[in-house]
């Protein structure tokens, strides 16, 4: 990952970042499931799903159980973004 890579989530708004910790540990998750974990309204949802996929922390994926949503997920990039936790 690039230094400007980095910056970029630092730049990122909070709810961003919440709803990337959300994915983090939830794994893979519908917008409403991002809602419902986060708390946060499906209009800063959405927006914070655009910010994430701007930076390409995230990728998008059809939900098969029901096709009229999307499942979002951290990408590669995104998992290496994270600082490995130190011993």
């Amino acid at each position: 990952m690039t230094e400007s890579d980095e910056e970029g989530i630092a730049d990122l708004p909070p709810s961003a970042k919440l709803v990337y910790k959300v994915l983090e540990y939830n794994g893979p998750l519908t917008q409403k499931g991002i809602v419902e974990e986060s708390m946060l309204s499906a209009r800063t949802v959405r927006y914070a799903l655009e910010r994430l996929d701007g930076v390409n922390l995230i990728e998008e994926d059809v939900y098969f159980a029901d096709a009229r949503q999307n499942l979002y997920e951290i990408t590669d990039e995104g998992a290496e973004a994270e600082p490995a936790p130190s011993d």
